[in-house]
């Protein structure tokens, strides 16, 4: 049932400066995750690199961000979120400042591991203090803007590192966080409310933590490394995750205060946040898999229009992302998570069974079909996730949304790639024929549609739907 946009309370003056501090701790590890893609080639010849050798400056930051992103939430936890934030805040900015002075590309590689740590600590928490920040009410307004923000610096990295290695340099694309961060720290010092607990590392897991860490960058590093995900290096390293995967299990349960709680992953409402979360963006990278190759290979578009076709999807989910974190908090986010879900679905099947003579048309509008759906549901099934998690474990709950989502990135480039090179009978799809890149695309999109069924039967279920109408209840102002 609905409720009048009145009845929702305005955001204070320091709860509004709050949620500019998160905004921008959200947005710079977003742009970084992608800002040295477009100077890789001048990278190599600056530092007389192989492209193996300068990828790793991009590895790096997800691999490090990625590993220790759940860790990063609980240790937000017990040390403080705030506190824990602003270290992460210094951290990323100082790292910034040593990748733009680094003198070579080892010292290069250094400050993009510290700088995926700050991020680590700044995505993972940035998240969870939005319940400590701001009323519950506003809980799903903000939700949708940070995850617009994630979208919205994701792709606008590569254009803005383009536009700065132009301009002033490859320096210039780190040296840009530092008035960023300096400017961050000053609004989360000032707005953020303050830890209401000493800081304490007495319940924190740490070989829980590490041997998450080493699985998780087991996996993320199987998905990434080299040009075939199925060569010997790299099925040796998921053998690797799936071996630490189960010692983690192992020692998770003997442990007095693990970091992967039993009790917590049997909440019905997280466990069906993580799957559909990891599902979702595992589908969502199949526009950034696909989209480049059918729309010059297909369609026959020159590189232009193709970059201009590729930033519908990302600046519909940018621009929808408020707007449905505004719908969760008029009419709930139950019904607003199936119809995210459904709008998903309806347009990874229509990308599947439209003929390809349709044009530009049948494919746009499909994808702003799919983008939609998604800034809709991440919205949702955020806000029920964390209204659903205890204070004291926003932190690593928040951690582990996040971490859900880079493996749900992490796994789309991997395995949709795959599929569509292996329908499109080429070993690079840059050299399928047109009516196998066709072919592939409807297969790829075919496979997403149904990776959604599973997150839409989960979030129909009946033992869930009374979780999510008792943390919609919860939600609404009283």
């Amino acid at each position: 049932m609905s409720r009048p946009e009145s009845n929702l309370p305005a955001l204070e003056p320091r709860a509004r400066l709050a949620l500019a501090s998160l905004s921008l701790t959200v947005l710079m590890p977003s742009l970084d995750s992608s800002i040295a893609n477009a100077a890789l080639p001048a990278l190599a010849e600056v530092f007389a690199a192989s492209f193996q050798q300068v990828q790793w400056i991009v590895l790096a930051y997800l691999l490090v961000m990625t590993s220790l992103i759940a860790g990063a939430g609980r240790l937000g936890d017990l040390l403080g979120r705030r506190r824990l934030l602003l270290g992460g805040i210094v951290l990323f900015t100082l790292a910034s400042l040593g990748c733009a002075l680094a003198p070579g590309l080892g010292w290069l590689l250094a400050g993009r591991a510290l700088q995926g740590l700050g991020a680590a600590l700044m995505l993972a928490l940035s998240m969870a203090l939005v319940g400590d920040a701001l009323p519950k009410a506003r809980t799903g307004a903000a939700m949708g803007l940070l995850g617009s923000l994630s979208a919205l610096g994701t792709t606008l990295g590569p254009s803005l590192g383009g536009l700065l290695l132009a301009g002033g340099g490859w320096r210039w694309m780190f040296l840009v966080n530092v008035p960023l961060g300096l400017l961050a720290l000053g609004l989360a010092w000032r707005s953020l409310p303050r830890d209401r607990r000493s800081a304490s590392v007495a319940g924190f897991d740490l070989a829980g933590t590490v041997l998450l860490a080493l699985s998780l960058g087991a996996y993320a590093l199987a998905l990434t490394l080299g040009e075939r995900p199925w060569a010997v290096q790299n099925l040796g390293l998921l053998l690797v995750a799936a071996l630490g995967g189960g010692l983690l299990m192992r020692v998770e349960r003997r442990a007095a205060a693990p970091l992967l709680q039993p009790a917590l992953l049997r909440r019905p409402l997280l466990r069906s946040g993580l799957i559909g979360s990891l599902l979702v963006s595992t589908v969502i990278m199949t526009t950034l898999v696909v989209g480049p190759f059918y729309l010059s290979r297909g369609l026959g578009l020159d590189p232009a229009r193709v970059g201009l076709c590729l930033s519908l999807g990302p600046l519909v989910a940018a621009l929808a992302g408020v707007p449905a974190g505004r719908l969760v908090d008029r009419y709930g986010a139950r019904p607003l998570c199936r119809l995210g879900l459904l709008g998903l679905f309806a347009g990874c099947s229509l990308l599947a069974l439209l003929p390809s003579r349709l044009g530009l048309a049948g494919y746009l509008l499909p994808i702003a079909l799919v983008t939609a759906g998604y800034a809709l549901f991440q919205a949702a099934n955020n806000s029920l996730v964390m209204l659903d998690a205890a204070p004291a474990q926003r932190g690593l709950t928040a951690g582990l949304l996040s971490l859900s989502r880079h493996l749900g990135l992490i796994s789309g480039v991997a395995a949709m790639g795959a599929l569509f090179a292996w329908v499109a009978r080429a070993p690079t799809a840059a050299g399928a024929s047109v009516e196998a890149v066709v072919s592939g695309m409807h297969w790829t999109y075919g496979v997403a549609a149904l990776l959604i069924l599973p997150a839409l039967a989960i979030a129909c279920s009946d033992r869930l739907s009374g979780r999510l109408d008792d943390a919609c209840r919860a939600s609404r102002p009283s």
